[in-house]
């Protein structure tokens, strides 16, 4: 069994795409997904998987959600490993998690965007928001809050032409949490 994490990207958001935590946790288990957790509404799911392969996991769980649900939500895929790496890789160590940990975002994008996209969404960046890239994420401090800036999902996933879901470090921490326990 490997460990994974999957973030759905834009439900229970503004009253759009509603789906009940415990709902997704048991639709997760009609997968053959074990130890099934969910953290916030935002759609976190922490689970166990016999599959090696996060590209299927990735589809037969939007798949799911399609066909339970009737509308289509971009589902993120990650190993414990990477998952982890992603997190200890942000760059904004000299920040506290308690009080900038809802500043500090972390993007995770289906893909490495090439250099001219990258360019293209740093250069749409207020100038005080910075923005660092990893690899398959990139990490972003907005210092007036997300809610503010305009580098919001929908923006980044023009800009970049890829799938992207966002969480504040304070959520990635807590996922890493749960994925160690």
């Amino acid at each position: 069994m490997s460990r994974y994490v999957s973030m759905l990207r834009g439900i229970n958001v503004s009253g759009h795409k509603k789906i009940k935590m415990a709902d997704l946790k048991k639709l997760y288990e009609t997968l053959a997904c074990e130890n099934v957790v969910t953290y916030i509404q935002s759609g976190n799911v922490i689970f166990d998987h016999a599959s090696l392969d996060k590209k299927e996991l990735k589809k037969t769980i939007e798949k799911a959600i399609e066909d339970k649900y009737c509308f289509s939500v971009y589902v993120d895929v990650r190993d414990k490993d990477e998952f982890l790496e992603t997190f200890e890789a942000h760059p904004f160590k000299n920040m506290t998690l308690e009080e900038d940990g809802a500043k500090i975002l972390v993007t995770f994008i289906e893909d490495n965007p090439n250099q001219e996209k990258i360019d293209l969404l740093r250069s749409k960046a207020h100038p005080t928001e910075k923005i660092i890239f990893g690899n398959r994420a990139f990490y972003m401090h907005c210092p007036n809050g997300y809610g503010k800036t305009k580098l919001s999902n929908a923006f980044i996933e023009n800009k970049l032409k890829l799938r992207a879901t966002t969480r504040n470090l304070k959520s990635v921490a807590k996922l890493c949490d749960l994925l160690s326990a």
